[in-house]
């Protein structure tokens, strides 16, 4: 019923930035919850940034500072900019939404397919 569609995952050199867009699909999102995650290989699925009703947004851990989610409700879309990144950022990111709990460590009904985002030092 709905499908999260990501894209703007790529290569890029230590410093530079990316765009994450993920585009949802089949039900206006306007006040639930949007999230980003992101997984490295043999680490944990690691939350990353959430944006929610009222444009109210929530960061944590490494990525604070460098990170923005932002919210384009006419196009359905939720986008995470990376600045500044770091080798250490390498992993699929993936969006999700319409949590049932934290927007932190709840219970997301729809999750993207992930993007690779790789950075090289």
């Amino acid at each position: 019923q709905v499908q999260l569609v990501e894209s703007g995952g790529g290569s890029v050199q230590a410093g530079g930035s990316l765009r994450l867009s993920c585009a949802r699909i089949g039900r206006t999102f306007n006040g639930d919850a949007m999230a980003w995650f992101r997984q490295a290989p043999g680490k944990d699925r690691e939350f990353v940034a959430a944006i929610w009703s009222g444009s109210s947004t929530y960061y944590t851990g490494s990525m604070k500072g460098r990170f923005t989610i932002s919210r384009d409700n006419a196009k359905n879309t939720v986008y995470l900019q990376m600045n500044s990144l770091k080798a250490e950022d390498t992993a699929v990111y993936y969006c999700a939404a319409d949590v049932a709990g934290s927007v932190v460590s709840g219970t997301y009904k729809y999750w993207g397919q992930g993007t690779q985002v790789t950075v090289s030092s």
